[in-house]
């Protein structure tokens, strides 16, 4: 019985000893533990899906501080996308800076503008609330926060040229339904109470036809004080 326990014990371990090499070639290679990997899923939706899906927005090239606040927002329960919350719910403040940062600094070119379907009245209407915006209504106009181009102003706010109409047109309702909420003063949740739904849908349509030029980049300065005051947004 000795003689036989050892025989038995010597095959298993030439067994497993000509099972390692196959083993070893079916175990996954471990990933590379780079910003580049970390960001995949991110961009498996972002750069895949903005150029043709209207809820998926344009994040490349928007600024690193935006891009930090809207991650935190969608940590901190103030905006509501379960998938987006799922993916940064676990992760610390340091990681989403990174996230930004990278993300801040690609630049690939613009969506072509959209045929938005809009009368020539809705468009003039947007037109005007883009660029004049409606003193009656206490509407500033887009540009006066958004930067002269739309582009954007660094360090905070946001470019809106490139964005799809269907998805501006969500965001404003998820502000009017108190969805989407910003660090306080929340500037964006005024603006868009003082919006009926005719000029979101206008300055929604004029914007999705607008098309940036590739060189194009945020503003690093306004030229006049900001017309509301916006937490998240240096004064």
């Amino acid at each position: 019985m000795p003689i036989l326990s050892f025989s038995l014990r010597n095959s298993a371990i030439a067994a497993l000893a000509a099972a390692l090499p196959l083993l070893a070639a079916a175990a996954p290679a471990a990933l590379p533990d780079t910003l580049e990997q970390r960001v995949a899923a991110c961009v498996a939706c972002h750069k895949a899906k903005e150029q043709s899906d209207a809820f998926f927005p344009r994040i490349a090239g928007k600024p690193a501080g935006y891009l930090y606040n809207q991650l935190l927002n969608f940590r901190d329960g103030r905006r509501q996308y379960p998938m987006m919350t799922y993916m940064v719910e676990q992760l610390p403040d340091a990681y989403l800076r990174e996230i930004a940062e990278y993300f801040a600094e690609q630049h690939p070119p613009y969506p072509a503008a959209q045929n938005s379907g809009a009368t020539q009245a809705q468009l003039e209407r947007g037109r005007s609330l883009a660029l004049q915006g409606d003193a009656g209504k206490k509407i500033p106009a887009c540009v006066a926060c958004h930067g002269e181009k739309l582009t954007g102003v660094a360090p905070a706010i946001p470019g809106l040229v490139g964005l799809p109409r269907d998805y501006i047109n969500s965001q404003f309702g998820a502000w009017k339904n108190q969805k989407r909420k910003a660090h306080a003063p929340d500037c964006m949740a005024d603006v868009a109470s003082r919006l009926s739904e005719a000029d979101v849908a206008a300055v929604s349509s004029w914007l999705s036809t607008q098309v940036a030029d590739a060189s194009d980049r945020p503003a690093t300065t306004h030229a006049k004080p900001l017309p509301l005051k916006c937490g998240g947004v240096p004064q």
